[in-house]
């Protein structure tokens, strides 16, 4: 099929047979026993010389611990001289702009470009320094990638957390999950929530509802490739109020205004899901 698939493009188009695929738009592909490694080595190494970041010592985490990055707004009664606006905001922007493309293999650093990326119009000199920060970091580990393992297992699982409120600018809560099938990860994400949640358990709840539907999505576009998903789908949470939510029946005053994702996620468990 993939014989005749070429003769037919080779009659209308010019093309030329490259073989097994080894690099494609900065991901790299290294194949083994094991399974397929997908990373961006080349492109990380890239980012560090053409940013003259090469020299800088390497750190452990992406981000400080605790570390709360400053306001976006400026007080206009006083002027912040301890963290002043960058001056030139147009390389910060691009750093940002590499890093997002650099979070396709790696999702270790996700929380730290989505912080990052929240301060593109008016970024400060602690944002240039957290993001110096974040390239120390890619530094000591720029061959981390997915390994999608050559196994053949069918099980598709996910799993979701949320931090409540950790947004001190907004104080919007940041939801984040991730599915794999069999043991390879074969989509994640990491968001902050458009809304302002009043309750830790309405932010687990919505990180639920989030994955849920994500997982009917997937289900679907394996179905349509003859992949047989077994159901029903498991889905992970480590927050017992939100897992017991999902299973009573019985709605009350503090989880009415999350009631839509409530009937969303309790019909996907009825239906097998």
């Amino acid at each position: 099929m993939i014989q005749e698939a070429n003769d037919t493009l080779n009659q209308n188009f010019k093309m030329k047979d490259l073989g097994a695929l080894r690099y494609f738009l900065g991901i790299e592909l290294l194949k083994s026993k094991e399974g397929i490694l997908l990373n961006q080595r080349k492109y990380a190494l890239q980012l560090l010389s053409e940013e003259g970041l090469s020299g800088p010592k390497t750190v452990s985490t992406p981000l400080e611990f605790n570390h709360k990055v400053t306001s976006l707004e400026h007080d206009e009664q006083e002027e912040n001289t301890s963290d002043p606006t960058l001056e030139d905001v147009t390389t910060y922007q691009r750093l940002v702009g590499k890093l997002l493309y650099l979070t396709i293999t790696r999702s270790d650093i996700c929380f730290g470009v989505q912080v990052l990326s929240q301060f593109m119009q008016r970024p400060k000199v602690s944002h240039w320094d957290a993001a110096i920060r974040l390239i120390r970091y890619i530094k000591g580990l720029p061959s981390l990638g997915v390994l999608m393992k050559r196994d053949k297992g069918t099980v598709l699982t996910g799993y979701c957390d949320s931090d409540w409120a950790s947004c001190p600018n907004t104080r919007r809560s940041v939801t984040g999950y991730a599915l794999k099938l069999g043991d390879s990860l074969i989509s994640s994400k990491l968001k902050k929530q458009p809304t302002v949640s009043r309750s830790s358990v309405e932010v687990e709840y919505r990180s639920m509802a989030a994955l849920v539907a994500e997982l009917i999505w997937l289900a679907g576009l394996l179905k349509e490739l003859n992949f047989t998903v077994k159901l029903p789908i498991k889905v992970f949470s480590d927050s017992k109020a939100a897992i017991q939510i999902a299973g009573n029946l019985v709605f009350h005053e503090r989880t009415k205004h999350i009631e839509l994702d409530c009937h969303f996620i309790r019909e996907r468990i009825k239906s097998g899901y």
